[in-house]
């Protein structure tokens, strides 16, 4: 092998986003480094999830014009929801292909000048290709496409999830049906590459293998200041399913458009109180919340633990409450009779323990629905602990982290009702 040759493979093999970054792709970094680094030499199914504007589609329009020089007799299918989404990608791949710096690297590789045998809307085919199948090495197809006869060494799905499959069950279990017949469509020892955002608990996106998923809050693409910009924008479940990856109702949600902080009020929350709402396993989770009031504003910090178990939340919940110089930590003594009162004091904080007796949907509607405009999340407050108040009803799967917050308010509630009591209303002067 000749130096060039192993120069040029070295790259691709440690550094593949400068192949994206030299046809003008100047947004790729580091993160879209790995994940084509993933696309092209991961074997094993794989599904990428990641939020809006994290140029998933471009990082895989460079992969896809990569595989098809590294690996000229693969053939790659390439769908997404409908025909006409296909159609810009398999553009976009052509371009890259017929960029100086692709025309370059074939040339290294195999000593001949790369030419599009075939470039159409749907199809791309080169003279790399030295195997006899009749098949393009990139067909491009719409998810409902007929897929009788097709057949693919590499299976891509890009978006073939959308806001249709999140209103409508119908959509959802057609989309499924034919994510599933896609597996006739993967040759063996193929593989599966799929990237998208999920809409539904219950779609597609869920019968996929190998999921990681880059949230807004992990890739560090959007500021805080945008985010906020794009959570006054849109209502809550849109805002959840597109950057957070999460599924939130919305049709008999209590709450919306949350204020989420951008670090410049984190003191404001120091000296508040603290309330943990812990669970002793099954479905619930362990949820806790830091609550300060200044001049009519909520500061809170919100951590959620879905499915675990108080006891192994406890550690992590003390840092938290020194971090934020929390005093006092609400207890309900109902489920546990005291028990996890013992470990926070155990831990040097002070606690006030109740008997719940009032109705939970009740007391989430007073005191946090009444309240809910006033509140600033710090920044740091967990997602899942905003998303899981967002997706609130009565009749709501999980309620852990609304239940913390709402009982918190009440009870600085209660505590400026003791502070304005009025002794000379009882005729002492």
């Amino acid at each position: 092998m000749n130096e060039k040759k192993k120069q040029y493979l070295t790259l691709i093999k440690n550094d593949p986003v400068n192949f994206g970054n030299l046809v003008g792709f100047n947004d790729l970094v580091d993160i879209h480094n790995e994940w084509l680094k993933s696309f092209l030499f991961v074997n094993e199914d794989q599904t990428l999830l990641a939020h809006r504007g994290s140029y998933k589609t471009t990082t895989l329009a460079v992969a896809i014009a990569l595989l098809m020089i590294l690996f000229p007799n693969k053939n790659l299918i390439f769908l997404r929801k409908t025909d006409t989404d296909v159609v810009e990608i398999i553009v976009q791949v052509a371009k890259i292909l017929k960029s100086d710096y692709f025309q370059t690297l074939a040339k290294v590789l195999y000593g001949v000048d790369l030419i599009l045998l075939k470039e159409t809307t749907t199809e791309i085919d080169t003279n790399l290709k030295s195997s006899s199948r009749g098949t393009s090495q990139l067909l491009g197809m719409g998810i409902y496409a007929s897929l009788t006869g097709k057949h693919a060494d590499i299976v891509i799905t890009d978006d073939i999830v959308n806001i249709k499959d999140r209103v409508s069950k119908a959509e959802r279990e057609r989309t499924k049906l034919q994510y599933q017949e896609l597996q006739n469509v993967k040759n063996r020892g193929g593989r599966f590459i799929n990237t998208g955002t999920p809409w539904h608990r219950d779609d597609a996106i869920s019968k996929m293998p190998n999921v990681q998923r880059f949230d807004c809050h992990q890739t560090g693409l959007i500021t805080d200041d945008q985010l906020q910009k794009l959570r006054d924008a849109m209502v809550p479940s849109l805002f959840a399913a597109n950057y957070e990856l999460k599924h939130i109702a919305d049709a008999d949600s209590m709450f919306t458009n949350p204020t989420v902080d951008d670090g410049a009020n984190t003191e404001q929350i120091y000296d508040g109180i603290g309330q943990l709402d812990a669970a002793f396993g099954g479905a619930d989770g362990t949820a806790y919340t830091v609550i300060k009031e200044r001049d009519d504003t909520l500061y809170v910090y919100g951590k959620l633990w879905p499915g675990k178990h108080v006891d192994d939340c406890l550690s992590e919940i003390s840092k938290h409450h020194a971090n934020f110089r929390a005093g006092t930590m609400h207890l309900e003594l109902n489920a546990d009779k005291g028990y996890v009162a013992k470990k926070v004091e155990a831990m040097s904080i002070p606690t006030n323990t109740y008997h719940e007796k009032e109705n939970k949907f009740i007391k989430i509607s007073t005191y946090l629905r009444s309240n809910w405009s006033k509140i600033i999340f710090i920044k740091g407050t967990d997602p899942d602990y905003i998303n899981e108040i967002l997706d609130y009803t009565e009749n709501a799967e999980h309620d852990d982290a609304p239940d913390s917050l709402a009982t918190a308010i009440r009870a600085i509630s209660n505590a400026n009702k003791l502070q304005s009591f009025d002794i000379s209303e009882f005729g002492f002067r």
